[in-house]
């Protein structure tokens, strides 16, 4: 006998008539808009998606936990890194630039976003599988952004468009080496890298604080696709890195990743060779080496994708105590701008829903809004100081986040400049000391294929004059391929100088 349990309802839980027939004016007339529940599934049907990322609209994750196996008691008091401590956790890995449609395996940075359920709130550390950026300061990181997306007539993206405003932001260079270097196809999620990137503050129990940087190194070892494999892996399994997750999950092969972090005194920050806080730098593991901290190992794969991968939200300003950003201006920028786009993207409560949700106790007040259903005891007041109770600050908060000292005049202006702070010394170091004859050889059939698909001249020509200020040899070599494909190039009469050579910062 069927029970009320099976019957099909509305979203109020009423049972409805019919899953196959709309109600007409007889057998033959027009559907009435009074049927309730066809205009409910139309309805529902016309928003069950959510706008999508204007970045890192394309991905997948999983669930996890992320167990403490160093000690870095001394150097932070957060809890979910004190020694012995398993917290559950969600990471997240996407492309960059590419639309929800697009293939797994275009060449482009990969998102590395990890959420923490942590016993002090939610900490998000939300970074890319590269240690660096394109930009150096959020007042260019939309302009960037756009230079990767589509022309406004033909809708398509256009190689012209970005090597436009990488030629002429040499900061890029770093990166760009790294985009089109062998990690820039990584072969599988599981076998790529993660980073804060950031540098981040930490601050432990007695209120003494460091600089540190974030590194989320695969145990499974890093690995990539030549170009000529990630193609054909685009035509034929464009949702590669999305499948290969889910099945190695659903098989038991759990993939892990170890935590590790550079230590660097907040003293050294004003001598390091490099501006610490600059996020297209690196900061050599020869000065900092990286001190293990724990291990992260996904082994539950989501439910159900929209709810629980697609509705995730990770803000970069969710940091729990013992954690603080740093004076990084592309940093501060995207405190702001995460949890903006969520509000717009998902809805003003959307910590509300169950997988951006934290599993410690909430104080606040915050209220109402489109989609609220969590709300504070009704005989509370909602307003901060009040006579009548309810949560209030914690002062000890304010004391032991020491910041930072930052005087002067309010001013527009770049980075401080160190010693070696230039834009192409640790882009050619990585060419040069750390990849090997057969990296650089697929560096340079990278770069010129890209160059070869429809960037004009006057752009051409100033990419040229990039990759020399990187690596001369590397230069010449990128030119030479260009022009046996397309000899309209015209000759270059000068070559730009190259940067002096600097140690291999870290990779």
């Amino acid at each position: 006998m069927t029970t009320q349990d099976s019957w099909t309802t509305d979203g109020a839980g009423v049972p409805v008539a019919s899953d196959e027939h709309s109600m007409t004016q007889g057998t033959g007339g027009g559907t009435l808009l009074h049927d309730h529940y066809l205009v409910e599934k139309m309805a529902q049907f016309n928003r069950e998606r959510v706008p999508e990322r204007v970045v890192h609209a394309k991905g997948g994750g999983a669930f996890g936990t992320f167990e403490v196996t160093g000690d870095v008691s001394r150097y932070t008091r957060a809890a979910l890194f004190q020694p012995g401590t398993s917290t559950r956790m969600l990471a997240r890995f996407s492309t960059v630039a590419g639309e929800q449609g697009t293939p797994d395996t275009w060449r482009d940075p990969r998102g590395f976003a990890l959420k923490f359920y942590t016993s002090e709130g939610n900490y998000d550390l939300v970074g890319n599988n590269t240690p660096v950026f394109f930009v150096k300061d959020a007042m260019k990181f939309q302009d960037f952004i756009r230079s990767q997306k589509r022309l406004p007539d033909s809708g398509l993206r256009d190689n012209d468009m970005q090597w436009d405003f990488w030629t002429l932001s040499p900061e890029s260079a770093h990166q760009v080496v790294v985009l089109m270097g062998d990690r820039g196809v990584p072969r599988t999620w599981r076998h790529m890298n993660g980073y804060g990137s950031h540098t981040f503050q930490w601050v432990n129990a007695e209120g003494e604080a460091c600089w540190v940087k974030y590194h989320v190194k695969t145990d499974q070892g890093s690995e990539f696709l030549e170009q000529d494999e990630a193609d054909r892996i685009a035509g034929a399994s464009p949702d590669h890195h999305r499948q290969d997750l889910f099945a190695a999950i659903r098989e038991g092969d759990f993939p892990s990743w170890t935590l590790h972090v550079q230590i660097i005194p907040t003293a050294d920050a004003e001598t390091y060779p490099t501006n610490i806080f600059d996020v297209t730098k690196t900061v050599s593991q020869k000065d900092y080496p990286l001190v293990e901290v724990g291990r992260m190992t996904l082994d539950t794969n989501p439910d159900n994708f929209h709810a629980q991968v697609e509705q995730a939200a990770f803000d970069v300003s969710s940091m729990v105590p013992g954690v603080g950003p740093s004076p990084d201006k592309m940093l501060m920028g995207r405190i702001f701008s995460y949890a903006d786009a969520h509000r717009y993207r998902i809805g003003t409560n959307y910590a509300h829903l169950p997988v951006n949700a934290p599993v410690a106790p909430l104080g606040t007040y915050a209220k109402e809004g489109s989609m609220a259903y969590r709300w504070n005891p009704p005989g509370q007041p909602v307003y901060q100081p009040s006579s009548y109770g309810g949560p209030v600050a914690d002062p000890r908060r304010a004391a032991e986040a020491p910041g930072w000292v930052a005087g002067g005049r309010t001013a527009r202006t770049p980075y401080v400049e160190h010693a070696a702070d230039d834009d192409w010394s640790q882009a050619g170091a990585l060419v040069r000391e750390v990849m090997d004859d057969d990296a650089r050889a697929r560096l340079v059939t990278n770069v010129s294929g890209h160059l070869l698909n429809g960037v004009s001249e006057p752009v051409l020509e100033r990419a040229f004059a990039y990759w020399r200020s990187i690596d001369a040899e590397t230069g010449r070599r990128v030119e030479a391929a260009v022009r046996e494909q397309k000899p309209s190039s015209a000759p270059t009469t000068s070559a730009s100088p190259t940067a002096p050579g600097d140690e291999a910062a870290e990779r």
